[in-house]
């Protein structure tokens, strides 16, 4: 694998862009974020939206977010009203098997003074999902997405808010710019990420109805036809980032992991992805197919944040990247009703070419990023 020079993204992410000097798309975007970006000006055209949002409903709200209860979705929401007035509706898709911190941060950020809709997909129809996408792609999570994501533009949609607030754009934060999502303030295109884009039509079957998917989807076209406008935060917010998010929304009462051992989620980070533990187990998985996980990730957005030298990140990245707590994998085989034994065969028939196996039968990575930088970067 290729390497950013700047932070330790790999060339495996999909969709990631890096130019000549071996630099990725988010690491271009932070420089720009400190030198290019005209923030004065972003700022003058937001408050234009803002305008017209607000002379333009005809619902009782300005705008619908979509909220998970964690430091961005709470940032967000208490951005759009106390700082820029906007009459806000919460729309909340409760993941499967929800995490007691995830439930408590939900209710802490309603509690903050919001009107929200909840949405719960189907236990039954979602399980079967979930299964499908495990053995189609080893990406259980992802069907979990497309309810997460639509559920603000479904509610646009059926009570006429004209606009629709998101948080960060994946082309940005992530560097994924060669995707349709784009790297600009728009966020209808949401739909167009790498894990939408699968046609929604393909999950029915004989088992799945299309209206059984109902909350998995959302019209793109339509709801432009229709006036309604959707916007990327990070994208107009300077102060967007992720240790920014989290401070704030910590002195909003947001709740964060504890004494926890980042062996068992596969990050340092303890503020990231707490809704809920299937998260953590498809991390691992995402490991297994293209080499790096989510301490991969939060040790990029450290870096960009000078939070952490690269040094140190490489190797929070070779203690932790791709652990996975044994109990996760147990939970999740008895959600979708397969063995241990199976599991493993699923997944390791999907290993990117980045692994070898020893004679011990034992898959370690080629080439990683601390042998190619042969650096000694204990900390």
């Amino acid at each position: 694998m290729r390497y950013c020079k700047k932070c330790v993204q790999p060339d495996t992410r999909p969709g990631i862009y890096f130019n000549k000097n071996s630099v990725c798309g988010a690491c271009l975007y932070q420089e720009d974020v400190n030198r290019n970006i005209d923030w004065i000006s972003r700022e003058r055209e937001l408050r234009d939206i803002v305008k017209w949002a607000k002379e333009t409903t005809k619902a009782a709200y300005d705008c619908v977010i979509g909220i998970s209860g964690g430091k961005d979705s709470t940032f967000q929401a208490l951005y759009a009203r106390d700082r820029l007035g906007l009459r806000v509706l919460l729309a909340n898709s409760e993941p499967e098997g929800i995490t007691a911190i995830g439930a408590y941060n939900i209710e802490n950020l309603i509690q903050q003074g919001f009107d929200t809709i909840k949405l719960r997909p189907n236990p039954g129809v979602i399980k079967k999902l979930i299964k499908r996408d495990f053995y189609k792609f080893l990406n259980p999570v992802k069907v979990t997405e497309y309810s997460l994501w639509s559920s603000a533009y479904i509610i646009a949609d059926k009570f006429d808010i004209p606009l629709i607030i998101q948080g960060e754009n994946p082309g940005l934060t992530l560097g994924a710019r060669n995707t349709g999502v784009g790297t600009d303030g728009d966020a209808l295109k949401a739909n167009n990420q790498n894990t939408l884009s699968e046609d929604w039509r393909s999950y029915v079957d004989e088992q799945i109805s299309e209206k059984d998917m109902f909350v998995y989807h959302y019209d793109q076209e339509a709801l432009r036809r229709k006036g309604i406008r959707g916007l990327w935060l990070q994208y107009y917010a300077k102060e967007w980032s992720m240790s920014h998010n989290a401070e704030f929304s910590k002195a909003h009462g947001l709740r964060v992991r504890e004494s926890f051992n980042p062996e068992d989620i596969g990050t340092y980070g303890e503020f990231y992805q707490m809704d809920s533990d299937l998260v953590q187990l498809n991390q691992m998985l995402k490991h297994i197919k293209f080499g790096f996980g989510q301490c991969t990730d939060h040790a990029c957005y450290d870096i960009r944040a000078g939070r952490i030298t690269r040094k140190e990140a490489i190797e929070l990245v070779r203690k932790y990247d791709g652990k996975c707590a044994q109990r996760f994998i147990k939970q999740f085989c008895d959600l979708i009703d397969i063995s241990i034994e199976e599991f493993w065969r699923v997944a390791d028939s999907f290993r990117g070419p980045m692994w070898k196996k020893d004679e011990n039968g034992q898959w370690s990575l080629i080439d990683p990023i601390w042998e190619q930088e042969q650096l000694d970067c204990r900390i």
